[in-house]
């Protein structure tokens, strides 16, 4: 009743006069306007406790550690950063680019953490240095692990919690918690040589952002050793407020030479190492795990066209393996984390988009598939681990989209389903669902999600039935967003035909004290691109909070905002995604267009002042858009955008484009200088000076290219900038109110 109560008051919102005005500002400054939000929630062991990180209540980007206890019902501080930290935080070269590489610069204090197999202990990296809590200790205990000049990253307990690993000076190391003495495992890293250390392209493209395993039995570690050398070093400039720094950057091009990776096993008890495999230009390292008797290796190898894709099992003796299964496309074969040993029955789990969905299959161990759990027209959408997989009772649970591509819901089957096609729902609510599963598999924790519903957390039953909230998040008036609730956008969600017809989802935001008869400017926000999905039912666009924000900010000012997933977008299955396959920006503005068009037959869009902002590849889309659809935006943000594909990355760019001496025409025509003569519409372009991702010479090339056809366009650079600069509390606000400037000024 109350909620319906608060979305009719929503409705009349027009006649309500005291709602307060989102400020750019306000987006950025705590507390979070989404509310009280668990980040990086865990389960211990023993089902005890559920950990997670919280920023505090002056500093939303500062976490800390915070424990809630099952049984009590109560939430305390397990471990304050501040505290620790005593000062600023310092964080080494690699660290800040290991954290860019995660989407987690932006953040400081405790950014991840891990429970000891026990569930006694928790690891928490700081500051460069490892900490221990000791959840049984009375008041709770830290306890400092390693205090050196050096720093400490890619920490984790192993297995059987006797030691923590971690990456120090370009080498694995290892110590032993009841002595606390410290024992490095590899010693020749140094100069373009990493042990244990996952190199730029698995960090940023494959989803790899580690380097070493442990074996079940704590005896055996596996590490890469990588060496950079065969790959071309770039000389960069990183511009900031008052030096220039000379970078010379190790940056796998398209079409150039990659990392060579080795794959090694070290013997704990002698020290003896045994080489595995090693990677080629015609080759990728892409994932690894353990059998669970610790005897063999489950290596994932990759083909440099991505077209193939081996599980290769590996003797931990001698280094020699045998293929199991092959997966081929001929377009690509997406990667995924979704491989779950089950040993009981001596087999595991696998993920296949090889019907054209990603569904789950059952192998034995010897890779003669038993039968698929999953089957239909939609797609598993969460990594399967040992933790969703209750053997006794034969029950594997996972997330999906079968509802509908823009929810994602638990579900659970049976291992031994006759029909994949029947799995069981479990989540109830309408959005986005994530979930957690406790120990035994008799309850999960329920991140959750809707448009009208901020993220809430709540301990259910393993039939979705509620046992217990731990984050209502209710709108009521304690709420952040409280103040600024009566002029909440109203938003729609509906479906429009791409020429082949496919449905494309959309999701349109109007201002909530629209005039009847009057035409409303428009802002097109686009990402665009492979592995990532916009349109979502969830609150604000989901994890990405601050940009959900602008998006209601954007409508207080007089925008209606709509986004639409085009053609190459995530989570749609092969025949939605293939189609920019070898040829970027032709399909996904097709879209695009197909959406303007949709907004031009609505009666209060004004169709003369539509505008488009993207970054990254919606930066790209941005610029092709204001180029190859000309005269259907007046006005585009074009933010750290691609304008040359042959400048970005092998991984990311040959998946989908292929070798550009193979490909050169897809290559030229997917980059954006062909088209500059036709740009209409005023732009705005926007690079950080010091992107090591999509690096600054792109839009400088396109500066230059500009320039030379006389070419007006607006310009902002961020000093010290990196690819994530829009999260960062110095320089995000700046960039969103350059934008709403912009917009203002030109639609």
């Amino acid at each position: 009743m109350k909620r319906r109560l608060s979305c009719w008051l929503l409705a009349f919102a027009p006649f309500v006069v005291n709602a307060e005005s989102l400020t750019v500002e306000r987006l950025f400054s705590a507390p979070d306007l989404a509310g009280p939000r668990l980040q990086s929630p865990k389960i211990s062991p023993d089902g005890k406790y559920v950990t997670y990180l919280q920023g505090k209540s002056d500093n939303k980007d500062q976490l800390d550690l915070w424990g809630f206890n099952v049984q009590s019902g109560r939430a305390s501080l397990l471990v304050d950063s501040r505290s620790l930290l005593r000062g600023d935080e310092r964080l080494s070269a690699e660290e800040e680019a290991r954290r860019e590489r995660q989407r987690t610069a932006s953040l400081r204090g405790i950014v991840e953490y891990q429970f000891s197999v026990d569930g006694r202990r928790l690891l928490v990296p700081l500051g460069g240095d490892l900490y221990v809590y000791d959840m049984q200790a009375r008041g709770g205990a830290v306890k400092q692990l390693t205090k050196s000049s050096s720093y400490e990253t890619d920490a984790r307990f192993s297995p059987q919690g006797r030691y923590v690993s971690f990456i120090r000076e370009q080498n694995l190391w290892i110590v032993e918690l009841a002595t606390g003495k410290e024992r490095q495992l590899t010693l020749d890293g140094a100069g373009t040589i990493n042990n244990g250390v996952a190199e730029f392209i698995a960090q940023e493209e494959m989803n790899r952002d580690t380097g070493y395993w442990w074996s079940p039995d704590e005896s055996r570690i596996a590490f890469t050793r990588t060496d950079d050398s065969s790959v071309q070093e770039i000389e960069r400039f990183e511009i900031y407020a008052d030096t220039v720094k000379t970078v010379h950057q190790r940056y796998p091009a398209a079409g150039t030479a990659n990392t060579s990776v080795e794959l090694r096993i070290i013997e704990l008890s002698s020290d003896r190492i045994v080489k595995v495999a090693e990677t080629d230009r015609n080759s990728y390292l892409a994932r690894v795990d353990w059998f669970p008797n610790s005897q063999f290796l489950a290596v994932q190898k990759q083909t440099r066209n991505q077209q193939r894709l081996d599980l290769v099992k590996v003797d931990v003796h001698t280094g020699q393996g045998r293929v199991l299964l092959t997966e081929t496309s001929n377009t690509w074969v997406s990667l995924n984390d979704n491989i779950a040993f089950i040993p009981q029955r001596r087999a595991f789990v696998w993920a296949s988009q090889r019907t054209g969905f990603r569904h789950l299959y059952l192998y034995d161990e010897n890779g003669e598939m038993q039968h698929p759990l999953t089957a239909g027209a939609w797609m598993v959408t969460s990594d399967v681990k040992p933790e969703h997989i209750d053997a006794q009772r034969g029950l594997i649970f996972f997330t999906a989209n079968e509802v509908t591509p823009i929810e994602q819901h638990l579900y659970v089957t049976s291992l031994d389903t006759v029909t994949p096609a029947q799995s069981q729902r479990v989540s109830r609510e309408s959005g986005w669902h994530s979930a957690v599963l406790f120990p035994g598999q008799r309850a999960y924790l329920d991140n959750w999600s809707s448009p009208d519903q901020p993220p809430s957390v709540a301990i259910r039953n393993i039939d979705g039935t509620l046992k217990s909230w731990l984050i209502r998040n209710a709108l009521d008036e304690s709420h952040p967003f409280k103040p600024y609730a009566l002029a909440q956008a109203r938003e729609e969600f509906g479906t429009v035909k791409a020429s082949d017809g496919q449905v494309l989802h959309y999701r349109l935001l109007t201002p909530a004290n629209m005039e009847t008869g009057k035409r409303y400017p428009v802002v097109v926000d686009t990402y665009g691109g492979p592995g990532n999905q916009y349109v979502q039912r969830n609150w604000m666009g989901g994890t990405r909070a601050t940009q959900g924000l602008f998006r209601q900010l954007l409508t207080q000012q007089g925008f209606i905002v709509f986004s639409i997933d085009n053609r190459g977008s995530a989570l749609r299955g092969t025949a939605f995604e293939a189609p920019i396959y070898r040829r970027f920006g032709r399909v996904e503005i097709e879209d695009q267009v197909r959406g303007v068009e949709f907004l031009k037959g609505l009666p209060y869009v004004d169709s003369d002042r539509i505008g488009i902002m993207g970054w990254s590849y919606g930066g790209y889309m941005t610029l092709m858009a204001l180029t190859t659809a000309p005269k259907t935006f007046k006005a585009g943000v074009a933010g750290a955008p691609v304008t040359d594909w042959r400048l970005y990355d092998t991984h990311y760019t040959e998946r989908f484009l292929g070798d550009p001496t193979e490909n050169a025409a897809g290559y030229a025509a997917s980059s954006v200088a062909p088209y500059l003569g036709n740009l209409s519409g005023k732009l705005l372009l926007v690079h950080g000076m010091a992107d090591d991702n999509v690096l600054f010479a792109h839009t400088t090339q396109l500066m230059k290219q500009l320039q030379a056809q006389r070419i007006q366009f607006d310009l902002m650079t961020y000093p010290g900038g990196k690819h994530g600069l829009i999260r960062q509390p110095d320089m995000g606000p700046h960039y969103y109110e350059s934008v709403l400037r912009f917009f203002k000024a030109n639609l």
